[in-house]
């Protein structure tokens, strides 16, 4: 699949959260993705952004243009090097979390996107893939 614009934004602040949603934006903007499309891309981008932080103790996110025919999509890994999660399916479970949080950001950015793919081992990190097309 041909990645036609890409880029890499480190996480380690609220303000990269910030930063990463802005980017997210953009891209899909100039991807052409409206506006409804657009708001879900960030939206999941911002749950994950800030499970890197949180949870992960920082990371980065590869922000992906990527074509496949005739179309058109949007593919965001984030990555970090923090604790990992034990029980992969319970975190996608909504509502469970281990801060005492709504426990909305995994499984709520899998529902906001049409790909999902999830790789985590206890103590070496956790990488989230998600993919949206128009």
């Amino acid at each position: 699949m041909p990645v036609l614009i890409s880029a890499t934004h480190g996480i380690h602040t609220p303000e990269d959260v910030v930063a990463v949603r802005q980017a997210v934006r953009q891209r899909a903007v100039e991807l052409g993705f409206n506006l409804v499309d657009q708001t879900k891309l960030v939206t999941a981008a911002s749950e994950l952004a800030r499970n890197t932080l949180q949870y992960g103790g920082g990371g980065a996110v590869l922000i992906e243009g990527i074509g496949d025919g005739l179309r058109r999509g949007l593919r965001l890994t984030f990555e970090d090097k923090g604790p990992g999660i034990a029980d992969i399916d319970e975190a996608l479970r909504g509502g469970f979390s281990t801060a005492g949080g709504l426990g909305l950001g995994l499984s709520g950015a899998r529902r906001l996107s049409n790909e999902f793919q999830i790789e985590s081992r206890p103590g070496e990190g956790t990488r989230v893939t998600i993919t949206r097309w128009r």
